[in-house]
């Protein structure tokens, strides 16, 4: 990899990432009776993309939001502004990534079908998204976060809205946690607008489906809307590489990192495959596999050292495989560092949907060897990649200091604060003057390490205490 590449600035990105920061701020103080250059910041938003077919509209908008008089399409123009300034910026960086690793990527295949959904659900939606924007994050008190649960309620059962509904809930548990916000000393300002702009284009018909424009920004293509659920099916050998966890309070999941190599010859390709379950706060570190384990046979998989075969197995256009047992089966020993070697370079990378196109999703899959560590940095080929090592797991044989010590890597690529960063999903490091591979989801199905067996030990009695206790519950 020409880790070189990753230090050199992108051209436009600090510039586009600006304008987001000033409309953001104008947001959190409300759209109602805009503040003190709230109005330069939306002309700012509706000059980047001025070059664009969204143009006349963000301007109108922007004037209009400006004066205190916005309506909800206005504010669902600006959204889809501030989403595809963002959109541009992540472009650029994961050309940036390419060209830094001579990786190639697929091309998006376009809008998938439109499922009808409910209209007079979606204004409804709007509609509090429309008022909180009106108010700003230091204006919302707990009548106008509350004003989001009936939607909610109404939303959840039916499936092609549940990933709004989903959205809304917890944006507004997040709102409401903050409440009232005159007495917020700090507020997560490009979080929560994020937040607020992505729902603010799902309550807009037809935002599952997409459509892409030229125009002005770093990658010079901006989104109009949302992503696809359109799927494939695959065929041929898994090779897992490594595991992402990602822990709530409330909920966890386990992101599988994995090269494919399709059974008809066809290149190599980069696929992931998720698992997500919700939790007690209370359950952590080894129990929280014990809460994924049951529910894909991936995880155990990956925890032997195993290949998956694959037949028929649906998957996204994003190379999200959806995963079902009964289209794997469990295949011979296969080694995740040779795999690494071997395949990942040859590997052709998934698109990233159009409404899912941000800077925080980056999270490339690459593998590093001939580099040296010093405080917390990997320098490699005149480049330099800040060490994450605050994402790795709690229950993980792999630590700060095996990754200190370690002469190979295969981590995740990330962007964050300005800057790349590496988070590892694995290591080779010496230990007792071996070189051995760590991994971070080393533990995930199981293990007879002696540090693991007592973590597991301590969380199987917990998660059997509160098992008990749910069914109890239950029973009454």
């Amino acid at each position: 990899m020409r880790a070189d590449l990753l230090v050199e600035p992108v051209a436009g990105c600090d510039e586009a990432l600006a304008v987001v920061d000033g409309f953001d701020r104008a947001l959190a103080g409300g759209l109602l009776r805009p503040r003190a250059g709230a109005d330069v910041a939306l002309a700012a938003l509706a000059d980047a993309v001025g070059g664009t077919p969204l143009g006349p509209l963000v301007t109108e908008a922007a004037e209009k939001a400006g004066a205190g008089v916005a309506g909800e399409e206005d504010l669902v123009a600006l959204a889809g502004a501030r989403v595809a300034i963002l959109g541009s910026v992540h472009d650029a960086l994961v050309a940036r990534l390419d060209e830094a690793t001579w990786r190639t990527r697929e091309v998006w295949p376009g809008a998938g079908e439109v499922t009808q959904q409910s209209a007079n659900l979606l204004a409804a939606a709007r509609s509090w998204l429309a008022d909180v924007a009106r108010v700003g994050w230091h204006g919302m008190d707990h009548e106008l976060v509350a004003g989001a649960a009936p939607v909610v309620s109404v939303m959840l059962p039916d499936t092609g809205l549940r990933r709004l509904a989903t959205l809304l809930d917890g944006f507004a548990a997040e709102l409401a946690a903050s409440c009232p916000g005159a007495t917020l000393e700090r507020v997560p300002v490009r979080r929560w607008a994020d937040l607020w702009s992505r729902a603010m284009l799902l309550t807009e018909p037809g935002a599952a489906g997409s459509r892409t424009v030229t125009g002005a920004g770093p990658a010079d293509v901006v989104a109009a809307a949302g992503s696809s659920s359109t799927t494939a099916t695959v065929t041929g050998r898994l090779l897992p590489l490594g595991i992402d966890l990602h822990e709530h309070a409330t909920a966890v999941q386990a992101q599988i990192h994995a090269v494919l190599e399709p059974a008809d010859g066809g290149a190599p390709r980069l696929v992931r495959a998720s698992v997500s379950v919700p939790k007690p706060d209370t359950v952590v570190g080894m129990g929280v596999w014990q809460l994924l384990r049951p529910h894909m046979s991936l995880i155990a998989a990956f925890s032997e050292g195993r290949a998956m075969d694959l037949a028929d197995m649906p998957i996204t256009a994003e190379g999200d495989l959806r995963w079902s047992d009964d289209k794997a089966r469990r295949s011979e020993p296969a080694d995740p560092f040779a795999a690494a070697r071997l395949v990942l370079p040859t590997a052709t990378a998934a698109c990233t949907a159009p409404l899912a196109r941000h800077p925080a999703r980056i999270a490339e899959l690459v593998f590093l060897e001939g580099y040296k560590v010093a405080d917390g940095v990997l320098e490699l080929s005149g480049g330099r990649l800040v060490l994450d090592t605050d994402r790795i797991p709690e229950a993980s044989p792999l630590t700060p200091e095996l990754v200190r010590a370690s002469t190979s890597c295969i981590g995740l690529v990330r962007w964050d604060a300005g800057t790349f960063t590496l988070q590892p999903l694995a290591v080779e490091a010496p230990v007792k003057k071996k070189a051995t591979a760590v991994h971070a989801g080393a533990w995930a199905g199981g293990t007879a390490d002696k540090e693991g067996v007592q973590a597991e030990k301590a969380a199987a009695e917990a998660v059997t205490v509160l098992r008990e206790r749910a069914g109890k519950l239950l029973r009454k």
